[in-house]
């Protein structure tokens, strides 16, 4: 028998309505794990035990009486410190927020979550702002990989990712805005979906602008659906949202991968440094694909390198969000965003129309692509995790990041689906990810895709060592 904090979101609501496990005991065998473990991880930076207890209370009596909110009523969900939760500070790994708030308001993703009944389990720690692909903050310190806590959990939903490894809790909500689910997905061997941009409302809108998505995490992918059934919900807060289509993610996972067209591209047709280990982990999960009914083709997508139309909007971003900032707080900033916000600065506005008219011409051709197949597939990273501390294990450059991370940024470019699943560990017992991209607005059949490659290929029941 599996104890409360190893079952899935989709066990434990199974659970509930058969009574065999309450809201409250899932609630406090999370709490107590958190409390017991989380000093080795740091995955949390906030955590109020009255309030979790208070939510699975009042869940449990909702079961008890044959009334759930959702099948997520009752599921502890922890949420990335880029989100707003009521009540709750959201410091976004900043010295430079004001703890006081005041904090009234939840995201949309926050919000429906509250109306689906699910338990909010705690804030999971970002580094400043969400600006980087590794997580460590002023505010918070570092974040550790149950996996090996010498290295990065990857960022910038570091914590969530690592919270869900270490098995605090089932279910959470990331961010990702150049790879920042997939990332740590990847890195803490877990799944990660950003999805659609526009299918999950965002409020506040980031100030990274439309590269920014919010997205479900989670062990396994029947998880990640229904979490994204809750979190697609509308918001009129959000101008940018998609049409809402009350599709049922769960129910569509079942339609497999037969007869579908993949493109397996490994490197994108112009990456040079690959660590080999996740390059030849990555071919065999393309290759399990043709197993499983589908028709694999290796064939580089249109726009080669795009990281300098993606510099330039990300770090324009920065600028934005912090230079206007006194003196007196950007003393208190990460020196690299710092430095990074500094650079935007001096991006004109010709330059910033530029790359985003390129931007358009990519995702464009993209589009256009993936008219000839139904996905896309891709290592999720170049490398494994790497130490803490660094913010590149291949250079120290201004651009260090996207140096490691050059599958990911294309995607929120393009705005299309794209999810971040296991596919093995390195000699070392790291975890690798394979990145699935589909269609822009298929996240069904990005989902479904993943289901049977998870099928044919399980990694969520292995647990890091010591948790």
């Amino acid at each position: 028998m599996k104890e409360p904090h190893e079952l899935t979101a989709a066990e434990l609501s199974t659970a509930f309505a058969a009574r065999e496990l309450s809201p409250v005991d899932v609630t406090e065998a999370c709490l107590a794990r958190i409390e017991a473990l989380d000093a080795e991880i740091n995955a949390f930076c906030l955590v109020e035990p009255e309030s979790s207890r208070k939510q699975a209370e009042d869940s449990e009596q909702r079961w008890m009486e044959g009334a759930p909110l959702s099948p997520l009523d009752g599921v502890p969900v922890a949420i990335k410190d880029l989100l707003l939760a009521k009540g709750w500070p959201t410091r976004r790994g900043s010295l430079t927020v004001d703890p006081k708030g005041p904090w009234d308001a939840d995201a949309p993703s926050v919000a429906r979550l509250r109306e689906a009944g699910a338990v909010l389990i705690g804030k999971t720690t970002t580094p400043e702002f969400g600006w980087k692909g590794s997580t460590d903050s002023p505010l918070t310190g570092i974040t550790r990989n149950p996996w090996n806590k010498a290295k990065t959990p990857g960022g910038s939903s570091g914590g969530s990712a690592a919270a869900l490894a270490a098995r605090f809790a089932p279910l959470a909500l990331g961010t990702d805005g150049g790879g920042s689910i997939r990332i740590p997905a990847c890195f803490s061997g877990v799944f990660g979906l950003k999805p659609s941009f526009g299918r999950v409302p965002a409020y506040p809108l980031s100030p990274f602008g439309t590269v920014a998505h919010v997205g479900p995490m989670s062990r396994t992918v029947l998880d990640c659906a229904m979490l994204l059934n809750v979190i697609a919900k509308p918001d009129a807060r959000d101008w940018h949202a998609l049409p809402y289509a009350p599709t049922d993610y769960a129910a569509e996972l079942e339609s497999g991968v037969k007869g579908k067209r993949i493109a397996f591209s490994p490197r994108l047709g112009y990456v040079t440094r690959v660590v080999p280990e996740v390059e030849a982990l990555v071919a065999a999960a393309a290759k399990r694909f043709e197993g499983l009914g589908a028709q694999v083709e290796q064939v580089d997508p249109p726009g080669g390198d795009v990281g300098e139309i993606f510099r330039t909007l990300w770090w324009a971003g920065a600028a934005f969000l912090l230079g206007d900032l006194p003196e007196t707080k950007k003393a208190q900033l990460d020196p690299g965003l710092r430095n990074m916000a500094e650079e935007g600065a001096h991006i004109s506005t010709k330059q910033y129309l530029s790359a985003n008219a390129a931007r358009g011409a990519f995702a464009s051709a993209m589009r256009q692509f993936m008219e000839g197949y139904d996905f896309l597939l891709t290592p999720a990273v170049a490398t494994p995790a790497f130490d803490v501390g660094q913010i590149s294990p291949m250079d120290e450059d201004g651009k260090a990041w996207m140096t490691w991370t050059p599958f990911s940024f294309p995607f929120n470019l393009t705005q299309q689906p794209a999810a971040s699943i296991p596919c093995g560990f390195t000699g070392a017992g790291l975890p690798v990810g394979l990145q699935v991209a589909g269609r822009m607005f298929d996240d069904a059949g990005v989902l479904a895709a993943c289901a049977a490659y998870e099928l044919a290929d399980p990694h969520f029941d292995k647990t890091p060592p010591g948790f």
